[in-house]
């Protein structure tokens, strides 16, 4: 955590490793300075003013362009009464990642560009709201409105001054690059009137498909080309949520504006066809459609031989909790174990061998196998707690399967992993059987991604290279689930060449 006051905080852009990429500019590589001023503001929406935490008075956030190779020096200064930890995307911002001076696109460059970020607001303190479910043992109260560029669109009160519009000239393409910023919901995504090509997801192009819609969970980045083809009007663009079994959650529709030139804001826009909230069929018929570039340029190194399987499920469950409502506490857990975290950085006591605040013995498989989506189980649903990591040698080669399970109830997950890509070279619904599956693996184009979501009773099947040392988290990206110990880390050991080592920390390193 950052203490109020001032520091710098330096990035050496030298690998993609955040949010959105891609896009050509003529400008040579250099080090690209930001001042970051964090404050207290006071902002409305849906009738509402409530203070928040912004940057530079925006909500959300400035954006940060720079290209492959530069450097970056960001000067933050917190006014805030808050600590704060600057990590792309808490007090939510766009981080876009230029290719190298005279690298061109995979696909016809657009004429212009717009980030899209897609997320939550609360009318009520959203660390209030957080503290009373915490302390009651049961989810949070929901969103009041989803936002797109921070604004919830005509279709909610008060929205006359809080509606984002986007220009479009006739016969002009747009790169639009899509963020979902929301902590707790996966988003349908929608143009009334216009297709959408899909060329980019995480950071890594994809071989071209269009669609009507798209399907982007919480951590996810997507990139569509949007061409102005049609009647010069005003059309919406949408985001609703995708959830397939019956709990509460916000299902509201958020809306923003896209304008052709000269059409005057009296005219009324045109609604967009979203697919059902819980149509599961196309959100399984969307993620088929994704496939990575594979070209001699832009190849797909998926590992071939597999030097460590895992089998991690994910469950929901219940410990005592003799203050909360019904003497128990909603919890989460991949392999029964609901992950605490420690009072030192996992990275800090890794690289200065500090004992007891981790161990490195998390299991590779569940300890007792059962059927995982087979009728709710809703007995015996206590977990063992632990900050327990998994150790992996470097540049081994690992296959990790998760595996929903219908402990209290089936749900979709969408798991992050720090530090790397990782293809998915495999998804389906119902128990993975290790004898059957991996026959119909794609290890030619799977798609390469950081966060991967996991269908509603049903497995996703992950491979990726661990060339990267240091201690990285693997998380569910749902923001309740992770707070409820939806996580586990992984240890990467380093290599045998000096710069296959873990780096020492910064001399002026703020404490954790």
């Amino acid at each position: 955590m950052i203490s109020p006051n001032k520091f710098s905080l330096r990035l050496c852009v030298c690998i993609v490793f955040a949010f959105l990429c891609f896009v050509y500019l003529p400008v040579e590589a250099a080090i690209k300075r930001y001042q970051f001023d964090i404050q207290v503001k006071n902002v409305s929406r849906l009738c509402h003013a409530k203070p928040i935490v912004t940057v530079n008075g925006m909500f959300p956030g400035p954006t940060i362009y720079v290209r492959e190779g530069d450097r970056v020096l960001v000067n933050v200064t917190n006014y805030a009464q808050y600590n704060m930890s600057i990590h792309w995307a808490t007090v939510y911002g766009a981080i876009v990642i230029l290719p190298k001076q005279g690298t061109p696109f995979p696909f016809p460059q657009p004429d212009r560009e717009e980030v899209i970020l897609l997320g939550e607001w609360w009318n009520a303190d959203v660390e209030t709201v957080v503290n009373q479910g915490t302390n009651l043992g049961l989810p949070p109260n929901m969103s009041d409105a989803h936002t797109i560029n921070g604004k919830p669109g005509p279709l909610f009160p008060c929205s006359e001054k809080h509606t984002f519009a986007m220009e479009v000239e006739q016969g002009k393409t747009y790169l639009l690059r899509l963020i979902n910023s929301a902590l707790n919901d996966e988003l349908f995504f929608a143009i009334a009137g216009h297709n959408m090509t899909v060329v980019e997801i995480d950071a890594v192009y994809t071989k071209p498909f269009s669609t009507q819609s798209l399907l982007i969970a919480p951590g996810q980045t997507t990139n569509v080309l949007v061409r102005a083809n049609q009647m010069p009007g005003r059309y919406f663009m949408a985001a609703r949520p995708f959830i397939d079994v019956p709990i509460p959650m916000d299902n509201k529709t958020a809306t923003a504006i896209l304008q052709y030139k000269g059409i005057p804001n009296t005219v009324i826009p045109t609604l967009p066809h979203l697919p059902a909230p819980n149509d599961s069929a196309f959100a399984f018929s969307y993620e088929e459609k994704l496939r990575s570039l594979n070209s001699p340029r832009y190849p797909a190194n998926v590992p071939l031989k597999v030097d460590r399987n895992l089998f991690f499920t994910i469950g929901l469950g219940k410990n005592a909790c003799p203050t909360c409502t019904n003497g128990t506490r909603l919890t989460a857990s991949l392999n029964n174990i609901s992950f605490v975290m420690p009072q030192v950085g996992l990275l800090q006591a890794h690289y200065f061998n500090t004992k007891g605040v981790f161990t490195t013995d998390f299991p590779d498989k569940p300890p007792t196998p059962f059927n995982y989506t087979g009728a709710p189980l809703t007995a015996n649903l206590g977990t063992s707690k632990g900050t327990r990591l998994s150790r992996i040698p470097f540049n081994s080669t690992v296959e990790l399967v998760l595996q929903d399970t219908n402990l209290l109830t089936v749900e979709s997950h969408p798991f992050h992993l720090h530090g790397y890509n990782f293809f998915i070279v495999g998804t389906g619904v119902g128990n993975f059987d290790r004898k059957k599956d991996p026959a119909k693996y794609n290890l030619v184009d799977p798609p390469e991604r950081n966060t991967a979501g996991v269908p509603t009773g049903g497995w996703t099947s992950i491979r990726f290279r661990a060339d990267n040392p240091g201690v990285w988290f693997l998380h569910c990206h749902l923001e309740l689930h992770t707070g409820w110990g939806l996580k586990t880390a992984f240890v990467v050991e380093d290599g045998p060449r000096p710069d296959q080592k873990i780096l020492p920390p910064p001399n002026d390193l703020p404490p954790c």
